[in-house]
Order: C-alpha cells, then sequence, then structure tokens
C-alpha cells in the first residue's frame, strides 16, 4: 500500500512538474509585452537620445567657445604689444618731442622755417 502511494505522490509530482514545463513553454513562446514594459522602452531610448544630442552639442559649444578664446588671447597679444610700444615712447622721449615726431611723419608738418623735399618721380629708390 505504501508502494502505491509512493506511486502516487511520484505522480502527481511529475505531472505537477510536466504542467508547470508546458506553461512555461507556452508562456515563452506567446510571450507578449505589458505596455508598461514599452512605456519603459521609450523612456529610456528617449533618455539616451536626449543624452546624446546633448553631449554633441556641448562638444560644438566647446569647440566655438575655444576658437573665440584663441581669437581673445591674439587680440589681447597684439594690444599687449602696442600698449608696450606706446610705454616705450613715453618712457623714452619727453611729450613734445613725441609731438613733432608725430605731427612731422603722419601729418607731413613743418616749422615755417624748415626746408622738405619730396621725390615726385614715383620712384620708390
Amino acid at each position: 500500500m505504501q508502494d502505491h502511494r509512493d506511486d502516487e505522490r511520484v505522480s502527481r509530482r511529475n505531472k505537477k512538474q510536466v504542467k508547470r514545463a508546458i506553461k512555461r513553454a507556452y508562456n515563452k513562446k506567446h510571450r507578449t509585452r505589458s505596455p508598461g514594459m514599452l512605456f519603459w522602452g521609450i523612456a529610456v531610448a528617449a533618455v539616451v537620445c536626449f543624452s546624446f544630442t546633448n553631449i554633441v552639442r556641448n562638444k560644438l559649444e566647446l569647440a566655438k567657445k575655444q576658437e573665440e578664446l584663441a581669437e581673445l588671447q591674439q587680440k589681447v597679444a597684439n594690444l599687449e604689444t602696442e600698449n608696450a610700444s606706446y610705454e616705450n615712447i613715453l618712457n623714452e622721449e619727453d611729450e613734445r618731442t613725441y609731438m613733432e615726431r608725430l605731427a612731422k611723419e603722419k601729418l607731413g608738418y613743418a616749422y615755417p622755417d624748415e626746408l622738405r623735399f619730396y621725390d615726385t618721380t614715383g620712384s620708390s629708390d
């Protein structure tokens, strides 16, 4: 009698295992995604696209800002050179001498008793 009960238990256990295996196989074959999974999939894809777009935009903006920085550094170097030349002029000469030199060189002025000769032949020699 105990042998018969053992057979029944084994038979029931086997039936349960077979039912579970069939159910798993059916679920695996006919698996459907829930709307929640679809939502999370779309949400993750949107976050990835947004992040990628931000990274690309930030890299482009960084390149633009670096270019602007290089231009500004060049301007600073030019202005510092110009400032140094002005400081040299102010340190070496007095103001009157500087103004006379500018008037003669840039504006073509001369003293009333000074004679100036200009080459009008057009030759640069």
